[in-house]
């Protein structure tokens, strides 16, 4: 919005139009602040190129740059959705030796394998135990880095616990409500756990954006999987649907289409 309130688009009876987070999203035409734009490489296909202004750079960057996995070490990633699995894209570059992908979903075992996870656990299958208690037993005692991809405080809180005492890095991606409260053992705090959160998964957009472009053409990031549907702007109701059905991924809205 400019600074005197008002914004700079309408609809086509004179309303104003405000932007979603800020991001412009679903505009054929939007005005973006200098420091909002990042120049890649124009041989950078634009169906790769818009995964990474979001979840794949989300995800990747969480591995990345913000937990900074370690080779060798161990991941847990609660929920396998886009950014769930640029996680585990980012963990596999880093060279995490373990990845374990959590989801409610049985589909998404082969489709987390596909992107690098290494072990799955469907919560709804675990019988008399938790989640963590699970991951405790599978890694000796929990994980090194621990990623929650959904949103749910609960989830928050078992992706916490799933982590190894002293040193174990929880990081929050998921979107919640501004309401939401996480609950965690105090005690745990105390001894060195930790939990982190970051709407980018700490990239910097500037420098950060063109060098994982160049990984995707390197093929060194295999993010094109996580593009599952590609639909014009008059049909985004469907691209709606699928996301709300489980059948989506990612779904590129063409705006010229």
């Amino acid at each position: 919005m400019r600074r005197d309130g008002t914004t700079r688009f309408r609809d086509a009876q004179g309303n104003q139009l405000h932007d979603l987070f800020a991001v412009s999203s679903f505009r054929e035409y939007a005005v973006v602040d200098v420091t909002q734009v990042v120049k890649v490489d124009p041989a950078i296909p634009p169906k790769i190129a818009c995964l990474l202004g979001c979840a794949a750079g989300t995800g990747v960057g969480a591995a990345w740059r913000l937990a900074k996995v370690e080779p060798g070490s161990s991941v847990a990633i609660f929920g396998l959705g886009s950014v769930g699995l640029a996680v585990a894209q980012g963990a596999k570059m880093c060279g995490a030796s373990k990845i374990i992908g959590v989801d409610l979903n049985p589909e998404k075992e082969k489709v987390g394998k596909a992107f690098g996870v290494t072990d799955f656990v469907n919560p709804t299958q675990i019988d008399r135990t938790s989640v963590s208690e699970v991951i405790g037993g599978m890694t000796g005692g929990g994980v090194d880095y621990s990623f929650e991809c959904v949103g749910v405080p609960s989830v928050m809180t078992d992706a916490f616990r799933s982590t190894k005492t002293g040193n174990g890095k929880t990081i929050i991606l998921g979107l919640g409500n501004q309401t939401d409260l996480l609950c965690v053992p105090a005690l745990e705090l105390l001894f060195g756990k930790c939990v982190m959160g970051s709407a980018l998964g700490g990239i910097k957009p500037k420098t950060d954006i063109p060098i994982l472009a160049e990984k995707c053409m390197s093929k060194e990031l295999e993010l094109d999987g996580l593009v599952t549907h590609e639909v014009g702007l008059r049909e985004i109701n469907t691209a709606f649907d699928l996301l709300l059905q489980g059948k989506s991924l990612r779904c590129i809205i063409w705006m010229d289409k």
